[in-house]
């Protein structure tokens, strides 16, 4: 499984990439107003610190065009600043007609804002490099989850898609084990997420008593 990191601040994402050996980056609209720079900054930082590399960054459209020609041109624009920049584009009928144009031109894209199995099949059907199904938000008004994360991974495997998963909005530790139980290539979590769920209390309560044995026992 791969490990991206859900972060538009440049010190989240140089720490996920030096110490957890983070696999790619995703972004929207809402980390980059956290970020607290202009957009275009913020994305070119991301860009300088996975310079080389081949990992993914997800960089999101302007979420106010409804246009998909329009899209495409803003797309085009986005994709050209960095070859790791991976496009995403909504779940919507303008952002499956944009996904059939940028696909022709050899412009990776990330459908995100998936919400239903029959969207993530658009998605591949069109294309799509990647899809993203929110997780998190369906989880907090009380829907199930799982089962959708389930239709998804066997539509694709009947099908044999080369459209991977990213499977988003990704709130605990718990969610990124469901995940590869079901063989999900991709989560994508927040900084806080990651560094919470690498630690346990007893790991650290084991640490502090092996550290008083290590200091009562002689050396030589």
């Amino acid at each position: 499984m791969k490990f991206f990191i859900d972060s538009a601040k440049a010190d989240e994402i140089q720490y996920a990439l030096e110490m957890w050996e983070i696999d790619g980056v995703t972004t929207n609209p809402r980390h980059i107003r956290n970020s607290g720079k202009p957009f275009l900054q913020a994305i070119q930082d991301i860009a300088a610190l996975v310079q080389g590399t081949d990992k993914p960054v997800s960089v999101e459209v302007n979420p106010h065009l409804d246009d998909p020609d329009e899209m495409v041109v803003e797309a085009q624009r986005l994709a050209a600043m960095s070859p790791n920049f991976v496009i995403k584009i909504p779940a919507t009928d303008a952002g499956f007609r944009a996904l059939r144009t940028l696909h022709g031109e050899g412009i990776r894209v990330n459908v995100t804002l998936v919400f239903s199995a029959i969207q993530a099949l658009q998605a591949a059907r069109l294309g799509a490099n990647f899809v993203s199904p929110f997780i998190g938000w369906k989880e907090a008004r009380g829907e199930e989850v799982w089962g959708l994360v389930t239709e998804i991974m066997e539509i694709y495997r009947n099908y044999c898609y080369s459209t991977e998963v990213i499977l988003a909005a990704v709130r605990n530790a718990r969610q990124i084990v469901e995940a590869a139980r079901r063989g999900v290539p991709i989560v994508t979590a927040g900084f806080d997420v990651y560094k919470e769920a690498f630690d346990h209390p007893y790991t650290q309560q084991g640490l502090r008593l092996f550290a008083d044995f290590w200091d009562a026992t002689p050396i030589g």
